[in-house]
């Protein structure tokens, strides 16, 4: 089955956590004056725990030492989603000061709204994997700035709603600049299957790139071998073998003597492959100043990941997902009114 989706219509639906209601049994509306011998012993566990304060401390690391078998980034969530108030008061601020004879309370049942998310939109989430389209300026996953807004942190929030063991796990990136279709897992288990299996379960993964000046063979296939300066800087060795091999095919979709617009398919997936071959043809991607680009006009990378199309890895359905060129692309190449 291939499966077509628009992230327009689907992003919507798709951000909120789905829920499931059951028919509620009937109630004894009898007047049954007779004790039940249950009752003091079947009450379901408390849902809200409470920690007085006896000494100035700030909330993260307090609730860090008060609350067992959670890590770090289990009691962040917490304070994400206002299941934390101190003296009735809800605060997700990490380092709020709190004062002897306050007291902290931990709510596991407190209803959570789920936020908006920035830079984002869900298109697809099932039991195993969320795919999302990703807005050019957020990261994917985090760098050495910890509060960096990502994906990845917004995803793992969002899990987090219906169950707070939730997870979720990278399978690949985009570059920060880089918009358009990615996916991360839902379990470790999923994200191994899909990495070990990629190149035979991803069955098309396509990009659009702005590119600097007209290119002119309407298509072609570039091939070499990517190293890595000390800089964190990819290019391309002359040397057979020395390096990771590389390959891109691209097809011009439009053009005028300023900028061209190409369809580009990956056969392989290396770091800044795209940026690196685009530049090696004489057109580096618009914006790229690191790759040789001069404009500055677009505003961001002209590089957007258009297409995903992968064998799922638990129903074993082709899904494929795909998204609009941005307008700002088609309009930097358009051509030239004839007269």
């Amino acid at each position: 089955m291939n499966t077509r989706r628009n992230p327009k219509e689907t992003s919507k639906r798709a951000s909120k956590p789905t829920s499931t209601s059951k028919s509620q049994p009937k109630l004894n509306t009898r007047n049954n004056n007779k004790p039940n011998k249950f009752n003091d012993k079947a009450k379901a566990p408390a849902t809200v725990k409470s920690y007085p304060v006896t000494e100035p401390a700030e909330l993260l690391p307090f609730l860090l030492t008060h609350i067992a078998n959670r890590g770090r980034n289990s009691i962040k969530s917490l304070l994400s989603r206002g299941q934390i108030a101190v003296n009735g008061k809800s605060v997700t601020q990490h380092n709020y000061q709190l004062h002897p004879g306050q007291t902290v309370t931990l709510d596991m049942e407190k209803t959570v709204q789920a936020e908006e998310m920035i830079g984002l939109q869900i298109v697809h989430e099932d039991e195993d994997l969320i795919v999302i389209q990703k807005d050019a300026g957020l990261l994917s996953i985090a760098t050495s700035e910890e509060n960096d807004l990502t994906a990845y942190r917004q995803l793992m929030d969002h899990v987090r709603l219906s169950n707070p063991k939730n997870r979720i796990f990278v399978v690949h990136r985009l570059d920060r600049d880089t918009s358009g279709i990615m996916m991360f897992a839902k379990s470790e288990r999923i994200q191994q299957t899909l990495q070990n299996t990629w190149k035979d379960t991803v069955k098309s993964r396509s990009y659009v790139a702005l590119v600097e000046g007209a290119v002119k063979k309407p298509e072609g296939t570039i091939t070499s071998w990517l190293k890595e300066t000390s800089t964190l800087k990819m290019y391309s060795s002359p040397h057979e073998g020395d390096g990771l091999h590389a390959v891109t095919h691209y097809k011009l979709i439009q053009s005028n003597r300023h900028f061209s617009l190409l369809e580009v398919q990956l056969e392989t997936g290396r770091k800044n492959q795209i940026r690196v071959h685009m530049a090696d043809i004489g057109h580096p991607i618009a914006g790229d100043k690191k790759y040789g680009a001069e404009t500055k006009t677009v505003g961001r990378l002209g590089l957007h990941a258009r297409v995903l199309s992968f064998i799922h890895p638990t129903s074993g359905e082709l899904l494929t997902f795909e998204s609009a060129i941005p307008k700002t692309f088609l309009k930097y190449t358009a051509p030239a009114p004839t007269n």
